[in-house]
């Protein structure tokens, strides 16, 4: 049996640029990576596909799997449920992959009390009105939503404490150079 790969949790407030950046990490080799897929009850946004950005499920299909326990964590967000199927995460890790969990703070925490190995990365926005740029400039909801996680972020970006390595976001190579680094110090 070969080595046991890493959990990789990646956080920070919607808009912040988590799925660019762990788009571009999966162009490095060397990483070793595999996205964990997240089960949802939200809609899927265009271009999203099934199985490969999340599983779509209904609000039933989420509430038996927290029944059953079958999350690793799992979180509500601007009205919708959002978690992790453990069997999948762990049948990764034991293959040798370095897991990354792209998640929202309140399910990072729950991973980071089962998980205390994992390598929880927060990624901060260079500033709050970048973050709101990015926000309004994907057009993709209505005002309250928008309010909503405008909110939700300023309250994400004070919970820094909760992870081991926090990185600002001022440009995705740079990003992902650090976290490149970081996964590959816990890798050796």
């Amino acid at each position: 049996m070969g080595k046991k790969g890493n959990l990789i949790i990646l956080s920070g407030p919607s808009g912040v640029g988590k799925s660019t950046v762990r788009r571009e990490l999966f162009n490095i080799p060397d990483l070793n990576l595999v996205y964990s897929v997240s089960m949802t009850t939200r809609q899927p946004r265009a271009g999203e596909v099934e199985g490969v950005d999340y599983f779509f499920v209904t609000k039933e299909r989420f509430l038996k799997a927290i029944e059953d326990n079958e999350l690793l964590e799992h979180a509500d967000f601007v009205g919708n449920c959002y978690g992790t199927p453990k069997a999948y995460v762990d049948k990764l890790l034991a293959s040798g992959k370095n897991v990354i969990l792209e998640i929202e703070v309140e399910g990072a925490k729950q991973v980071i009390l089962r998980c205390p190995d994992a390598i929880s990365i927060f990624i901060l926005p260079p500033s709050f009105k970048d973050l709101e740029d990015r926000i309004r400039g994907r057009r993709s909801e209505p005002e309250e939503i928008l309010q909503q996680r405008l909110k939700k972020a300023s309250y994400e970006m004070c919970l820094t404490n909760n992870y081991k390595h926090v990185i600002v976001n001022d440009s995705i190579p740079s990003t992902c150079n650090m976290i490149a680094t970081i996964i590959r110090e816990a890798s050796k």
